[in-house]
């Protein structure tokens, strides 16, 4: 595939984001994924998806986006761009990746 499309899903509060970008990649920021040269959907639809608007609106002015790898859920690569969406997540079915608590040493009273 000369031109690879990637649609990328994760959480983000309690919403979940489908968005589709050209460029992915590891930051050199620890923990987190880079997307870049995001595309929406044609102008020229005549059907225009409200969910989709919220996500350009949002991204409008994003140039490179940081995702924290724990709050991916998937990233494929797709054949040509779908629609992307921003889902409302209901009751307790998607749980966030637990993190460990860092262990203190007992402080010394003296």
């Amino acid at each position: 595939m000369a031109n690879p499309i990637y649609k990328v899903i994760f959480h983000n509060q309690n919403q979940v984001y489908e968005l589709y970008a050209r460029a992915i990649y590891q930051s050199d920021m620890y923990g987190f994924i880079e997307v870049e040269e995001f595309v929406f959907g044609e102008k020229a639809q005549l059907v225009v998806d409200p969910s989709e608007e919220k996500l350009k609106n949002e991204f409008a002015s994003v140039t490179r986006c940081y995702i924290p790898m724990h709050s991916i859920v998937r990233i494929d690569e797709v054949e040509k761009e779908g629609v992307g969406k921003i889902v409302e997540v209901k009751g307790d079915k998607v749980a966030k990746f637990p993190f460990p608590t860092p262990i203190r040493p007992p402080v010394d009273p003296e």
